[in-house]
């Protein structure tokens, strides 16, 4: 059986980490088609369980985005929380072109897909758009624990938080060759690792900016550093929305209520709510 990965890793797996792929150009032309609801006057949304600050039980930045998506369509907004699946083709599958077996889903659109050509190519039956934020994987540390940081030799020794089965858990317990592994500390979230190290309980976490932002909001005693690994893309990775194939209409409204949202702030509002910094793509 395999082992589900968490959103943050398979969104960097499922785009090659972006490496060779690169970023897909959003500015792909839409056709005018009327858009199509699963249900008049609702608009359904899927976002992930699991993903804080984005997206917890219905509640996050994605939650906020997609009840301010709908607001600009004059439509109800209607979330369908759901748990990742083992990859973003079954997540693409599941809640946006065909529904679960079980029978939840699909969404009208689907938010927080990495807008990546490889992902597109893979998943012919949808339509990926809308990059609205640009995801990296930081270190953020104690400066009572490491008061200087001019490399990853600063670490050694030092206790690492990492999320459990995630791109930067990866990342971390295999660099060099495994010469951290004895000091990584595994937790089932992100953010329990960053309130451990809050906590005094790390040195040290490697997780998503946005993860970091959302726990630490600024503070001088945990500064980030931008820790360039060969496995990880050091410019980051777009992430965007999706919808069927055939749903294009519903694509161009999307994108011009992003664009609005964008241009008179309430995108950054939504960010700053959750302590994160909006990152243009």
């Amino acid at each position: 059986m395999s082992t589900p990965l968490s959103p943050s890793r398979r969104r960097v797996l499922a785009a090659g980490l972006l490496l060779g792929a690169g970023i897909a150009a959003p500015g792909a032309a839409l056709a005018a088609e009327v858009p199509v609801l699963r249900e008049p006057g609702i608009l359904k949304v899927a976002v992930y369980n699991d993903l804080a600050p984005f997206s917890d039980h219905g509640q996050g930045i994605d939650a906020d985005l997609g009840t301010a998506l709908a607001g600009k369509l004059g439509l109800k907004p209607a979330l369908l929380p759901f748990n990742a699946g083992d990859d973003l083709g079954d997540d693409l599958r599941n809640m946006v072109w065909k529904g679960h077996y079980l029978g939840y889903g699909p969404a009208d659109v689907m938010l927080h897909v990495p807008v990546d050509r490889m992902l597109m190519n893979a998943n012919p039956q949808v339509e990926i758009f809308a990059p609205y934020y640009v995801e990296t994987v930081r270190l953020v540390r104690s400066v009572r624990a490491i008061p200087r940081f001019d490399g990853i030799d600063a670490l050694a020794g030092k206790r690492i938080g990492v999320e459990k089965v995630s791109i930067s858990g990866m990342v971390m317990l295999g660099e060099g060759g495994g010469r951290f592994r004895e000091q990584v500390h595994i937790y089932p979230t992100a953010i329990e690792a960053l309130e451990q190290l809050k906590a005094g309980g790390l040195d040290a976490v490697l997780a998503t900016r946005a993860q970091i932002e959302s726990v630490m909001k600024g503070d001088p005693a945990f500064p980030l550093q931008d820790v360039p690994f060969d496995r990880l893309p050091r410019g980051g990775w777009a992430i965007g929305m999706a919808v069927r194939k055939d749903n294009l209409g519903l694509a161009r409204r999307l994108q011009a209520a992003l664009n609005d949202l964008a241009a008179n702030g309430e995108l950054r509002t939504i960010f700053a709510k959750y302590g994160v910094q909006a990152v243009k793509p």
